[in-house]
């Protein structure tokens, strides 16, 4: 088992890897670990994805919700 620390902004994050393929030199788990762990940082330093709009929430809507039944559209403007 490869243990890999890596620095992550100010947090350091540590990761335990296992290669499975045998015969795996140090430079090559050297560079797969670098790689891991960059990638690693880049998700944990990126912004949390944007969250519904209220705009696009139902109870927002500028006109009430169309109601589907007989003689319904004619009850929806009174």
């Amino acid at each position: 088992m490869t243990t890999a620390s890596g620095d992550a902004g100010e947090a350091a994050s540590s990761i335990d890897l296992k290669f499975l393929t045998r015969d795996v030199s140090a430079e090559e788990a050297a560079a797969v670990t670098a790689v891991i762990v960059a990638a690693v940082g880049e998700v944990q330093a990126a912004p949390p994805p944007p969250g519904r709009s209220e705009w696009a929430h139902l109870r927002g809507a500028v006109r009430p919700h169309v109601e589907v039944g007989p003689r319904r559209w004619a009850m929806s403007v009174r």
